[in-house]
């Protein structure tokens, strides 16, 4: 089995474009410095991940071009989530000439950090959405629980542009019962799980808890446990793709203990379903070994 980290961030903090990662927010400090291939290397081959996808962190073409810069240096980048302002004039042009890149696999607008949640039906060109489709990339959706009732029409309206929902839309995992974004997240994921194109990322999940929610690898997986049984229920093996979220993860806990996490949740899948989850279904869904003509 080809274990494939599907989502995983490479950022130097000298490019400039990384907004939300701020040195005035405390909260991010222990991830304020430079991270690159090499340092993740290390903690991949330790993990058994012989490949990963590196994902914009910053809404820059620069930074996608940046990353592809990489991906051209380090042979275990197997592809690269970009970025493009799909809102202007000239976006399908933009993402044509990003596609000639064929490590370019997808791209993200970041659409958790936008005011309006219904952006993605609103602001978006056709022709920056046709040109998507037409390069064979992929869209990587970086929503919260109350972006899901929006999603669900651009997904529906698009049906030949594949879709990944980032970190399982992040679930209110730290949020008391009664808060509402436990059934926005319940009702919209299990809809958009019934459109066949749509795929979901098992990433991200332990920065969504509370600090004691994932004290030790036990009670992190009790938490998860539920949500993963839901997950697997919707979307089944063949459409759940794992994923580090490294570094952003670090601020939860370190690579080893997510991958243990996510072993343990999974543990009760076949030996060729866990494959598919660990790297099969991110290889088919990003075209990882596809080569142009």
């Amino acid at each position: 089995m080809e274990k494939i980290d599907a989502h995983c961030h490479f950022w130097s903090l000298e490019r400039g474009d990384y907004g939300w990662l701020s040195p005035d927010n405390a909260a991010l400090t222990p991830i304020y410095r430079d991270f690159g291939p090499a340092e993740m290397k290390s903690l991949a081959a330790a993990a058994g991940v012989s490949r990963y996808v590196a994902v914009q962190a910053a809404p820059t073409e620069a930074e996608t071009r940046y990353l592809l810069d990489l991906a051209s240096k380090y042979p275990e980048i197997a592809g690269v989530v970009g970025w493009v302002d799909l809102t202007t004039a000239d976006a399908a042009e933009r993402i044509a000439d990003l596609a000639r890149n064929q490590l370019l696999k997808g791209i993200r607008p970041m659409l958790q950090d936008l005011a309006e949640d219904d952006w993605i039906n609103t602001a978006p060109t056709d022709a920056a959405l046709a040109a998507l489709a037409a390069s064979s990339l992929r869209f990587d959706a970086l929503v919260l629980p109350r972006h899901l009732m929006a999603l669900e029409p651009f997904i529906l309206a698009h049906p030949t542009l594949p879709v990944v929902i980032d970190h399982a839309a992040k679930p209110a995992l730290g949020a008391a019962a009664d808060d509402p974004r436990h059934q926005m997240w319940t009702a919209g994921m299990e809809r958009l799980a019934a459109i066949p194109h749509v795929h979901c990322k098992l990433s991200g999940l332990l920065t969504e808890m509370r600090p004691d929610q994932y004290a030790g690898i036990d009670k992190a997986i009790s938490v998860l446990r539920p949500y993963v049984t839901k997950l697997l229920e919707w979307f089944g093996p063949d459409r759940l793709i794992w994923g580090s979220d490294w570094p952003v993860l670090t601020l939860a806990g370190p690579h080893d203990f997510w991958v243990t996490v996510a072993q343990s949740l999974l543990s009760d899948l076949t030996a060729n379903e866990t494959a598919a989850i660990f790297g099969g279904n991110a290889k088919r869904f990003y075209g990882l070994d596809e080569v142009m003509a």
